[in-house]
């Protein structure tokens, strides 16, 4: 008998002993109610209780965690009927307030945020929803901060992830949106036609202007080719002048100077001007239109006289020339 009372009361000991030793892990906590009435918090690492009178009644990590809101449906402010589900980032800074004034916090916040959500969306209109979605979550993060506060609670984070109208407003939207396509394909369209004939007629006019300017250069290079041949042509044609009236001279100087070496070639000469004279008279007379011709005999002898006096000058012009 003795045997068995050792035995439960070392039983009971030893339940009494672990009872009273509470391992806690590291990011949670956990509070202690003693006699039924909050004592303390419990951190993380190694804690001591007082058998059958202190008992753990809540336990929760205190890491941020999220809760992932169904889809519900809303009104937006101009009536189209949309669906939109959201994620919720938090965590407990308040085990005791978490724990004693709310009886399911979990249940409360998925409550609260659905309710947000409704109002917001229905102050937007179909368009803002998928514009102001940036705006939305920072006002859903705000109120519902403030207003889970009272339960120790932080929210961190809110991010609306879908946002869908109904049916009958996407096959709207999705019309509108191949309308919005054509209209824009069509604006490109005539604009690469403009952009294409302005760029074709620039390309005429500039060649047309190139043209002009070639022809004009061509005209400017052809008038001052002409006018430098001309001017070489001139040059060239007084040079033979020249150089032919220096053959003349020096053609005149040598017969002056045969005539005058040889008394017989000047009696030459003045034949051959006489018989030159003659010829004329005869050509003249040859003709086919009528002429008549008055010839004094007794001329040719003054004829001749002056014939000499031109031989008489040329030799003089010779003698002058030396």
């Amino acid at each position: 008998m003795e045997q068995i009372f050792l035995l439960i009361s070392l039983a009971l000991g030893g339940s009494a002993v672990a009872g009273s030793v509470k391992i806690i892990n590291q990011g949670n906590e956990a509070l202690v109610e003693r006699l039924g009435s909050y004592n303390t918090k419990l951190e993380p690492g190694l804690n001591f209780m007082i058998p059958f009178f202190d008992r753990v009644v809540f336990r929760e990590t205190i890491r941020e965690k999220v809760i992932d809101i169904p889809p519900q449906k809303c009104i937006t402010r101009d009536n189209v009927a949309i669906e939109v589900d959201a994620v919720v980032y938090w965590r407990i800074v308040d085990m005791e307030k978490a724990y004693y004034k709310v009886e399911n916090l979990q249940a409360a916040m998925v409550n609260l945020v659905l309710t947000q959500i409704r109002s917001e969306m229905g102050q937007l209109e179909l368009d803002q929803t998928f514009t102001a979605r940036t705006e939305v979550n920072e006002i859903l993060l705000r109120e519902l901060d403030i207003s889970t506060d009272p339960w120790g609670v932080k929210v961190t984070r809110v991010e609306l992830r879908d946002i869908i109208p109904s049916k009958a407003v996407q096959d709207s939207m999705e019309l509108q949106m191949t309308a919005e396509r054509r209209k824009r394909a069509a604006i490109l369209t005539s604009e690469g036609e403009r952009e294409a004939a302005v760029n074709s007629s620039r390309g005429r006019a500039e060649a047309q202007v190139l043209e002009a300017e070639a022809n004009q250069k061509a005209v400017i290079l052809q008038a001052e080719a002409q006018q430098k041949a001309t001017i070489l042509k001139a040059q060239a044609e007084r040079q033979q002048q020249v150089l032919k009236a220096h053959a003349v001279a020096e053609s005149s100087e040598i017969v002056a100077q045969k005539i005058k070496e040889n008394p017989k070639a000047q009696q030459a000469l003045e034949v051959l001007l006489a018989l030159g004279y003659l010829d004329m008279g005869a050509a003249i007379g040859q003709s086919g239109s009528a002429k008549v011709m008055f010839m004094d005999p007794r001329t040719i002898p003054g004829t001749l006289e002056g014939i000499r006096s031109i031989v008489a000058d040329v030799q003089g012009d010779g003698v002058m020339g030396r």
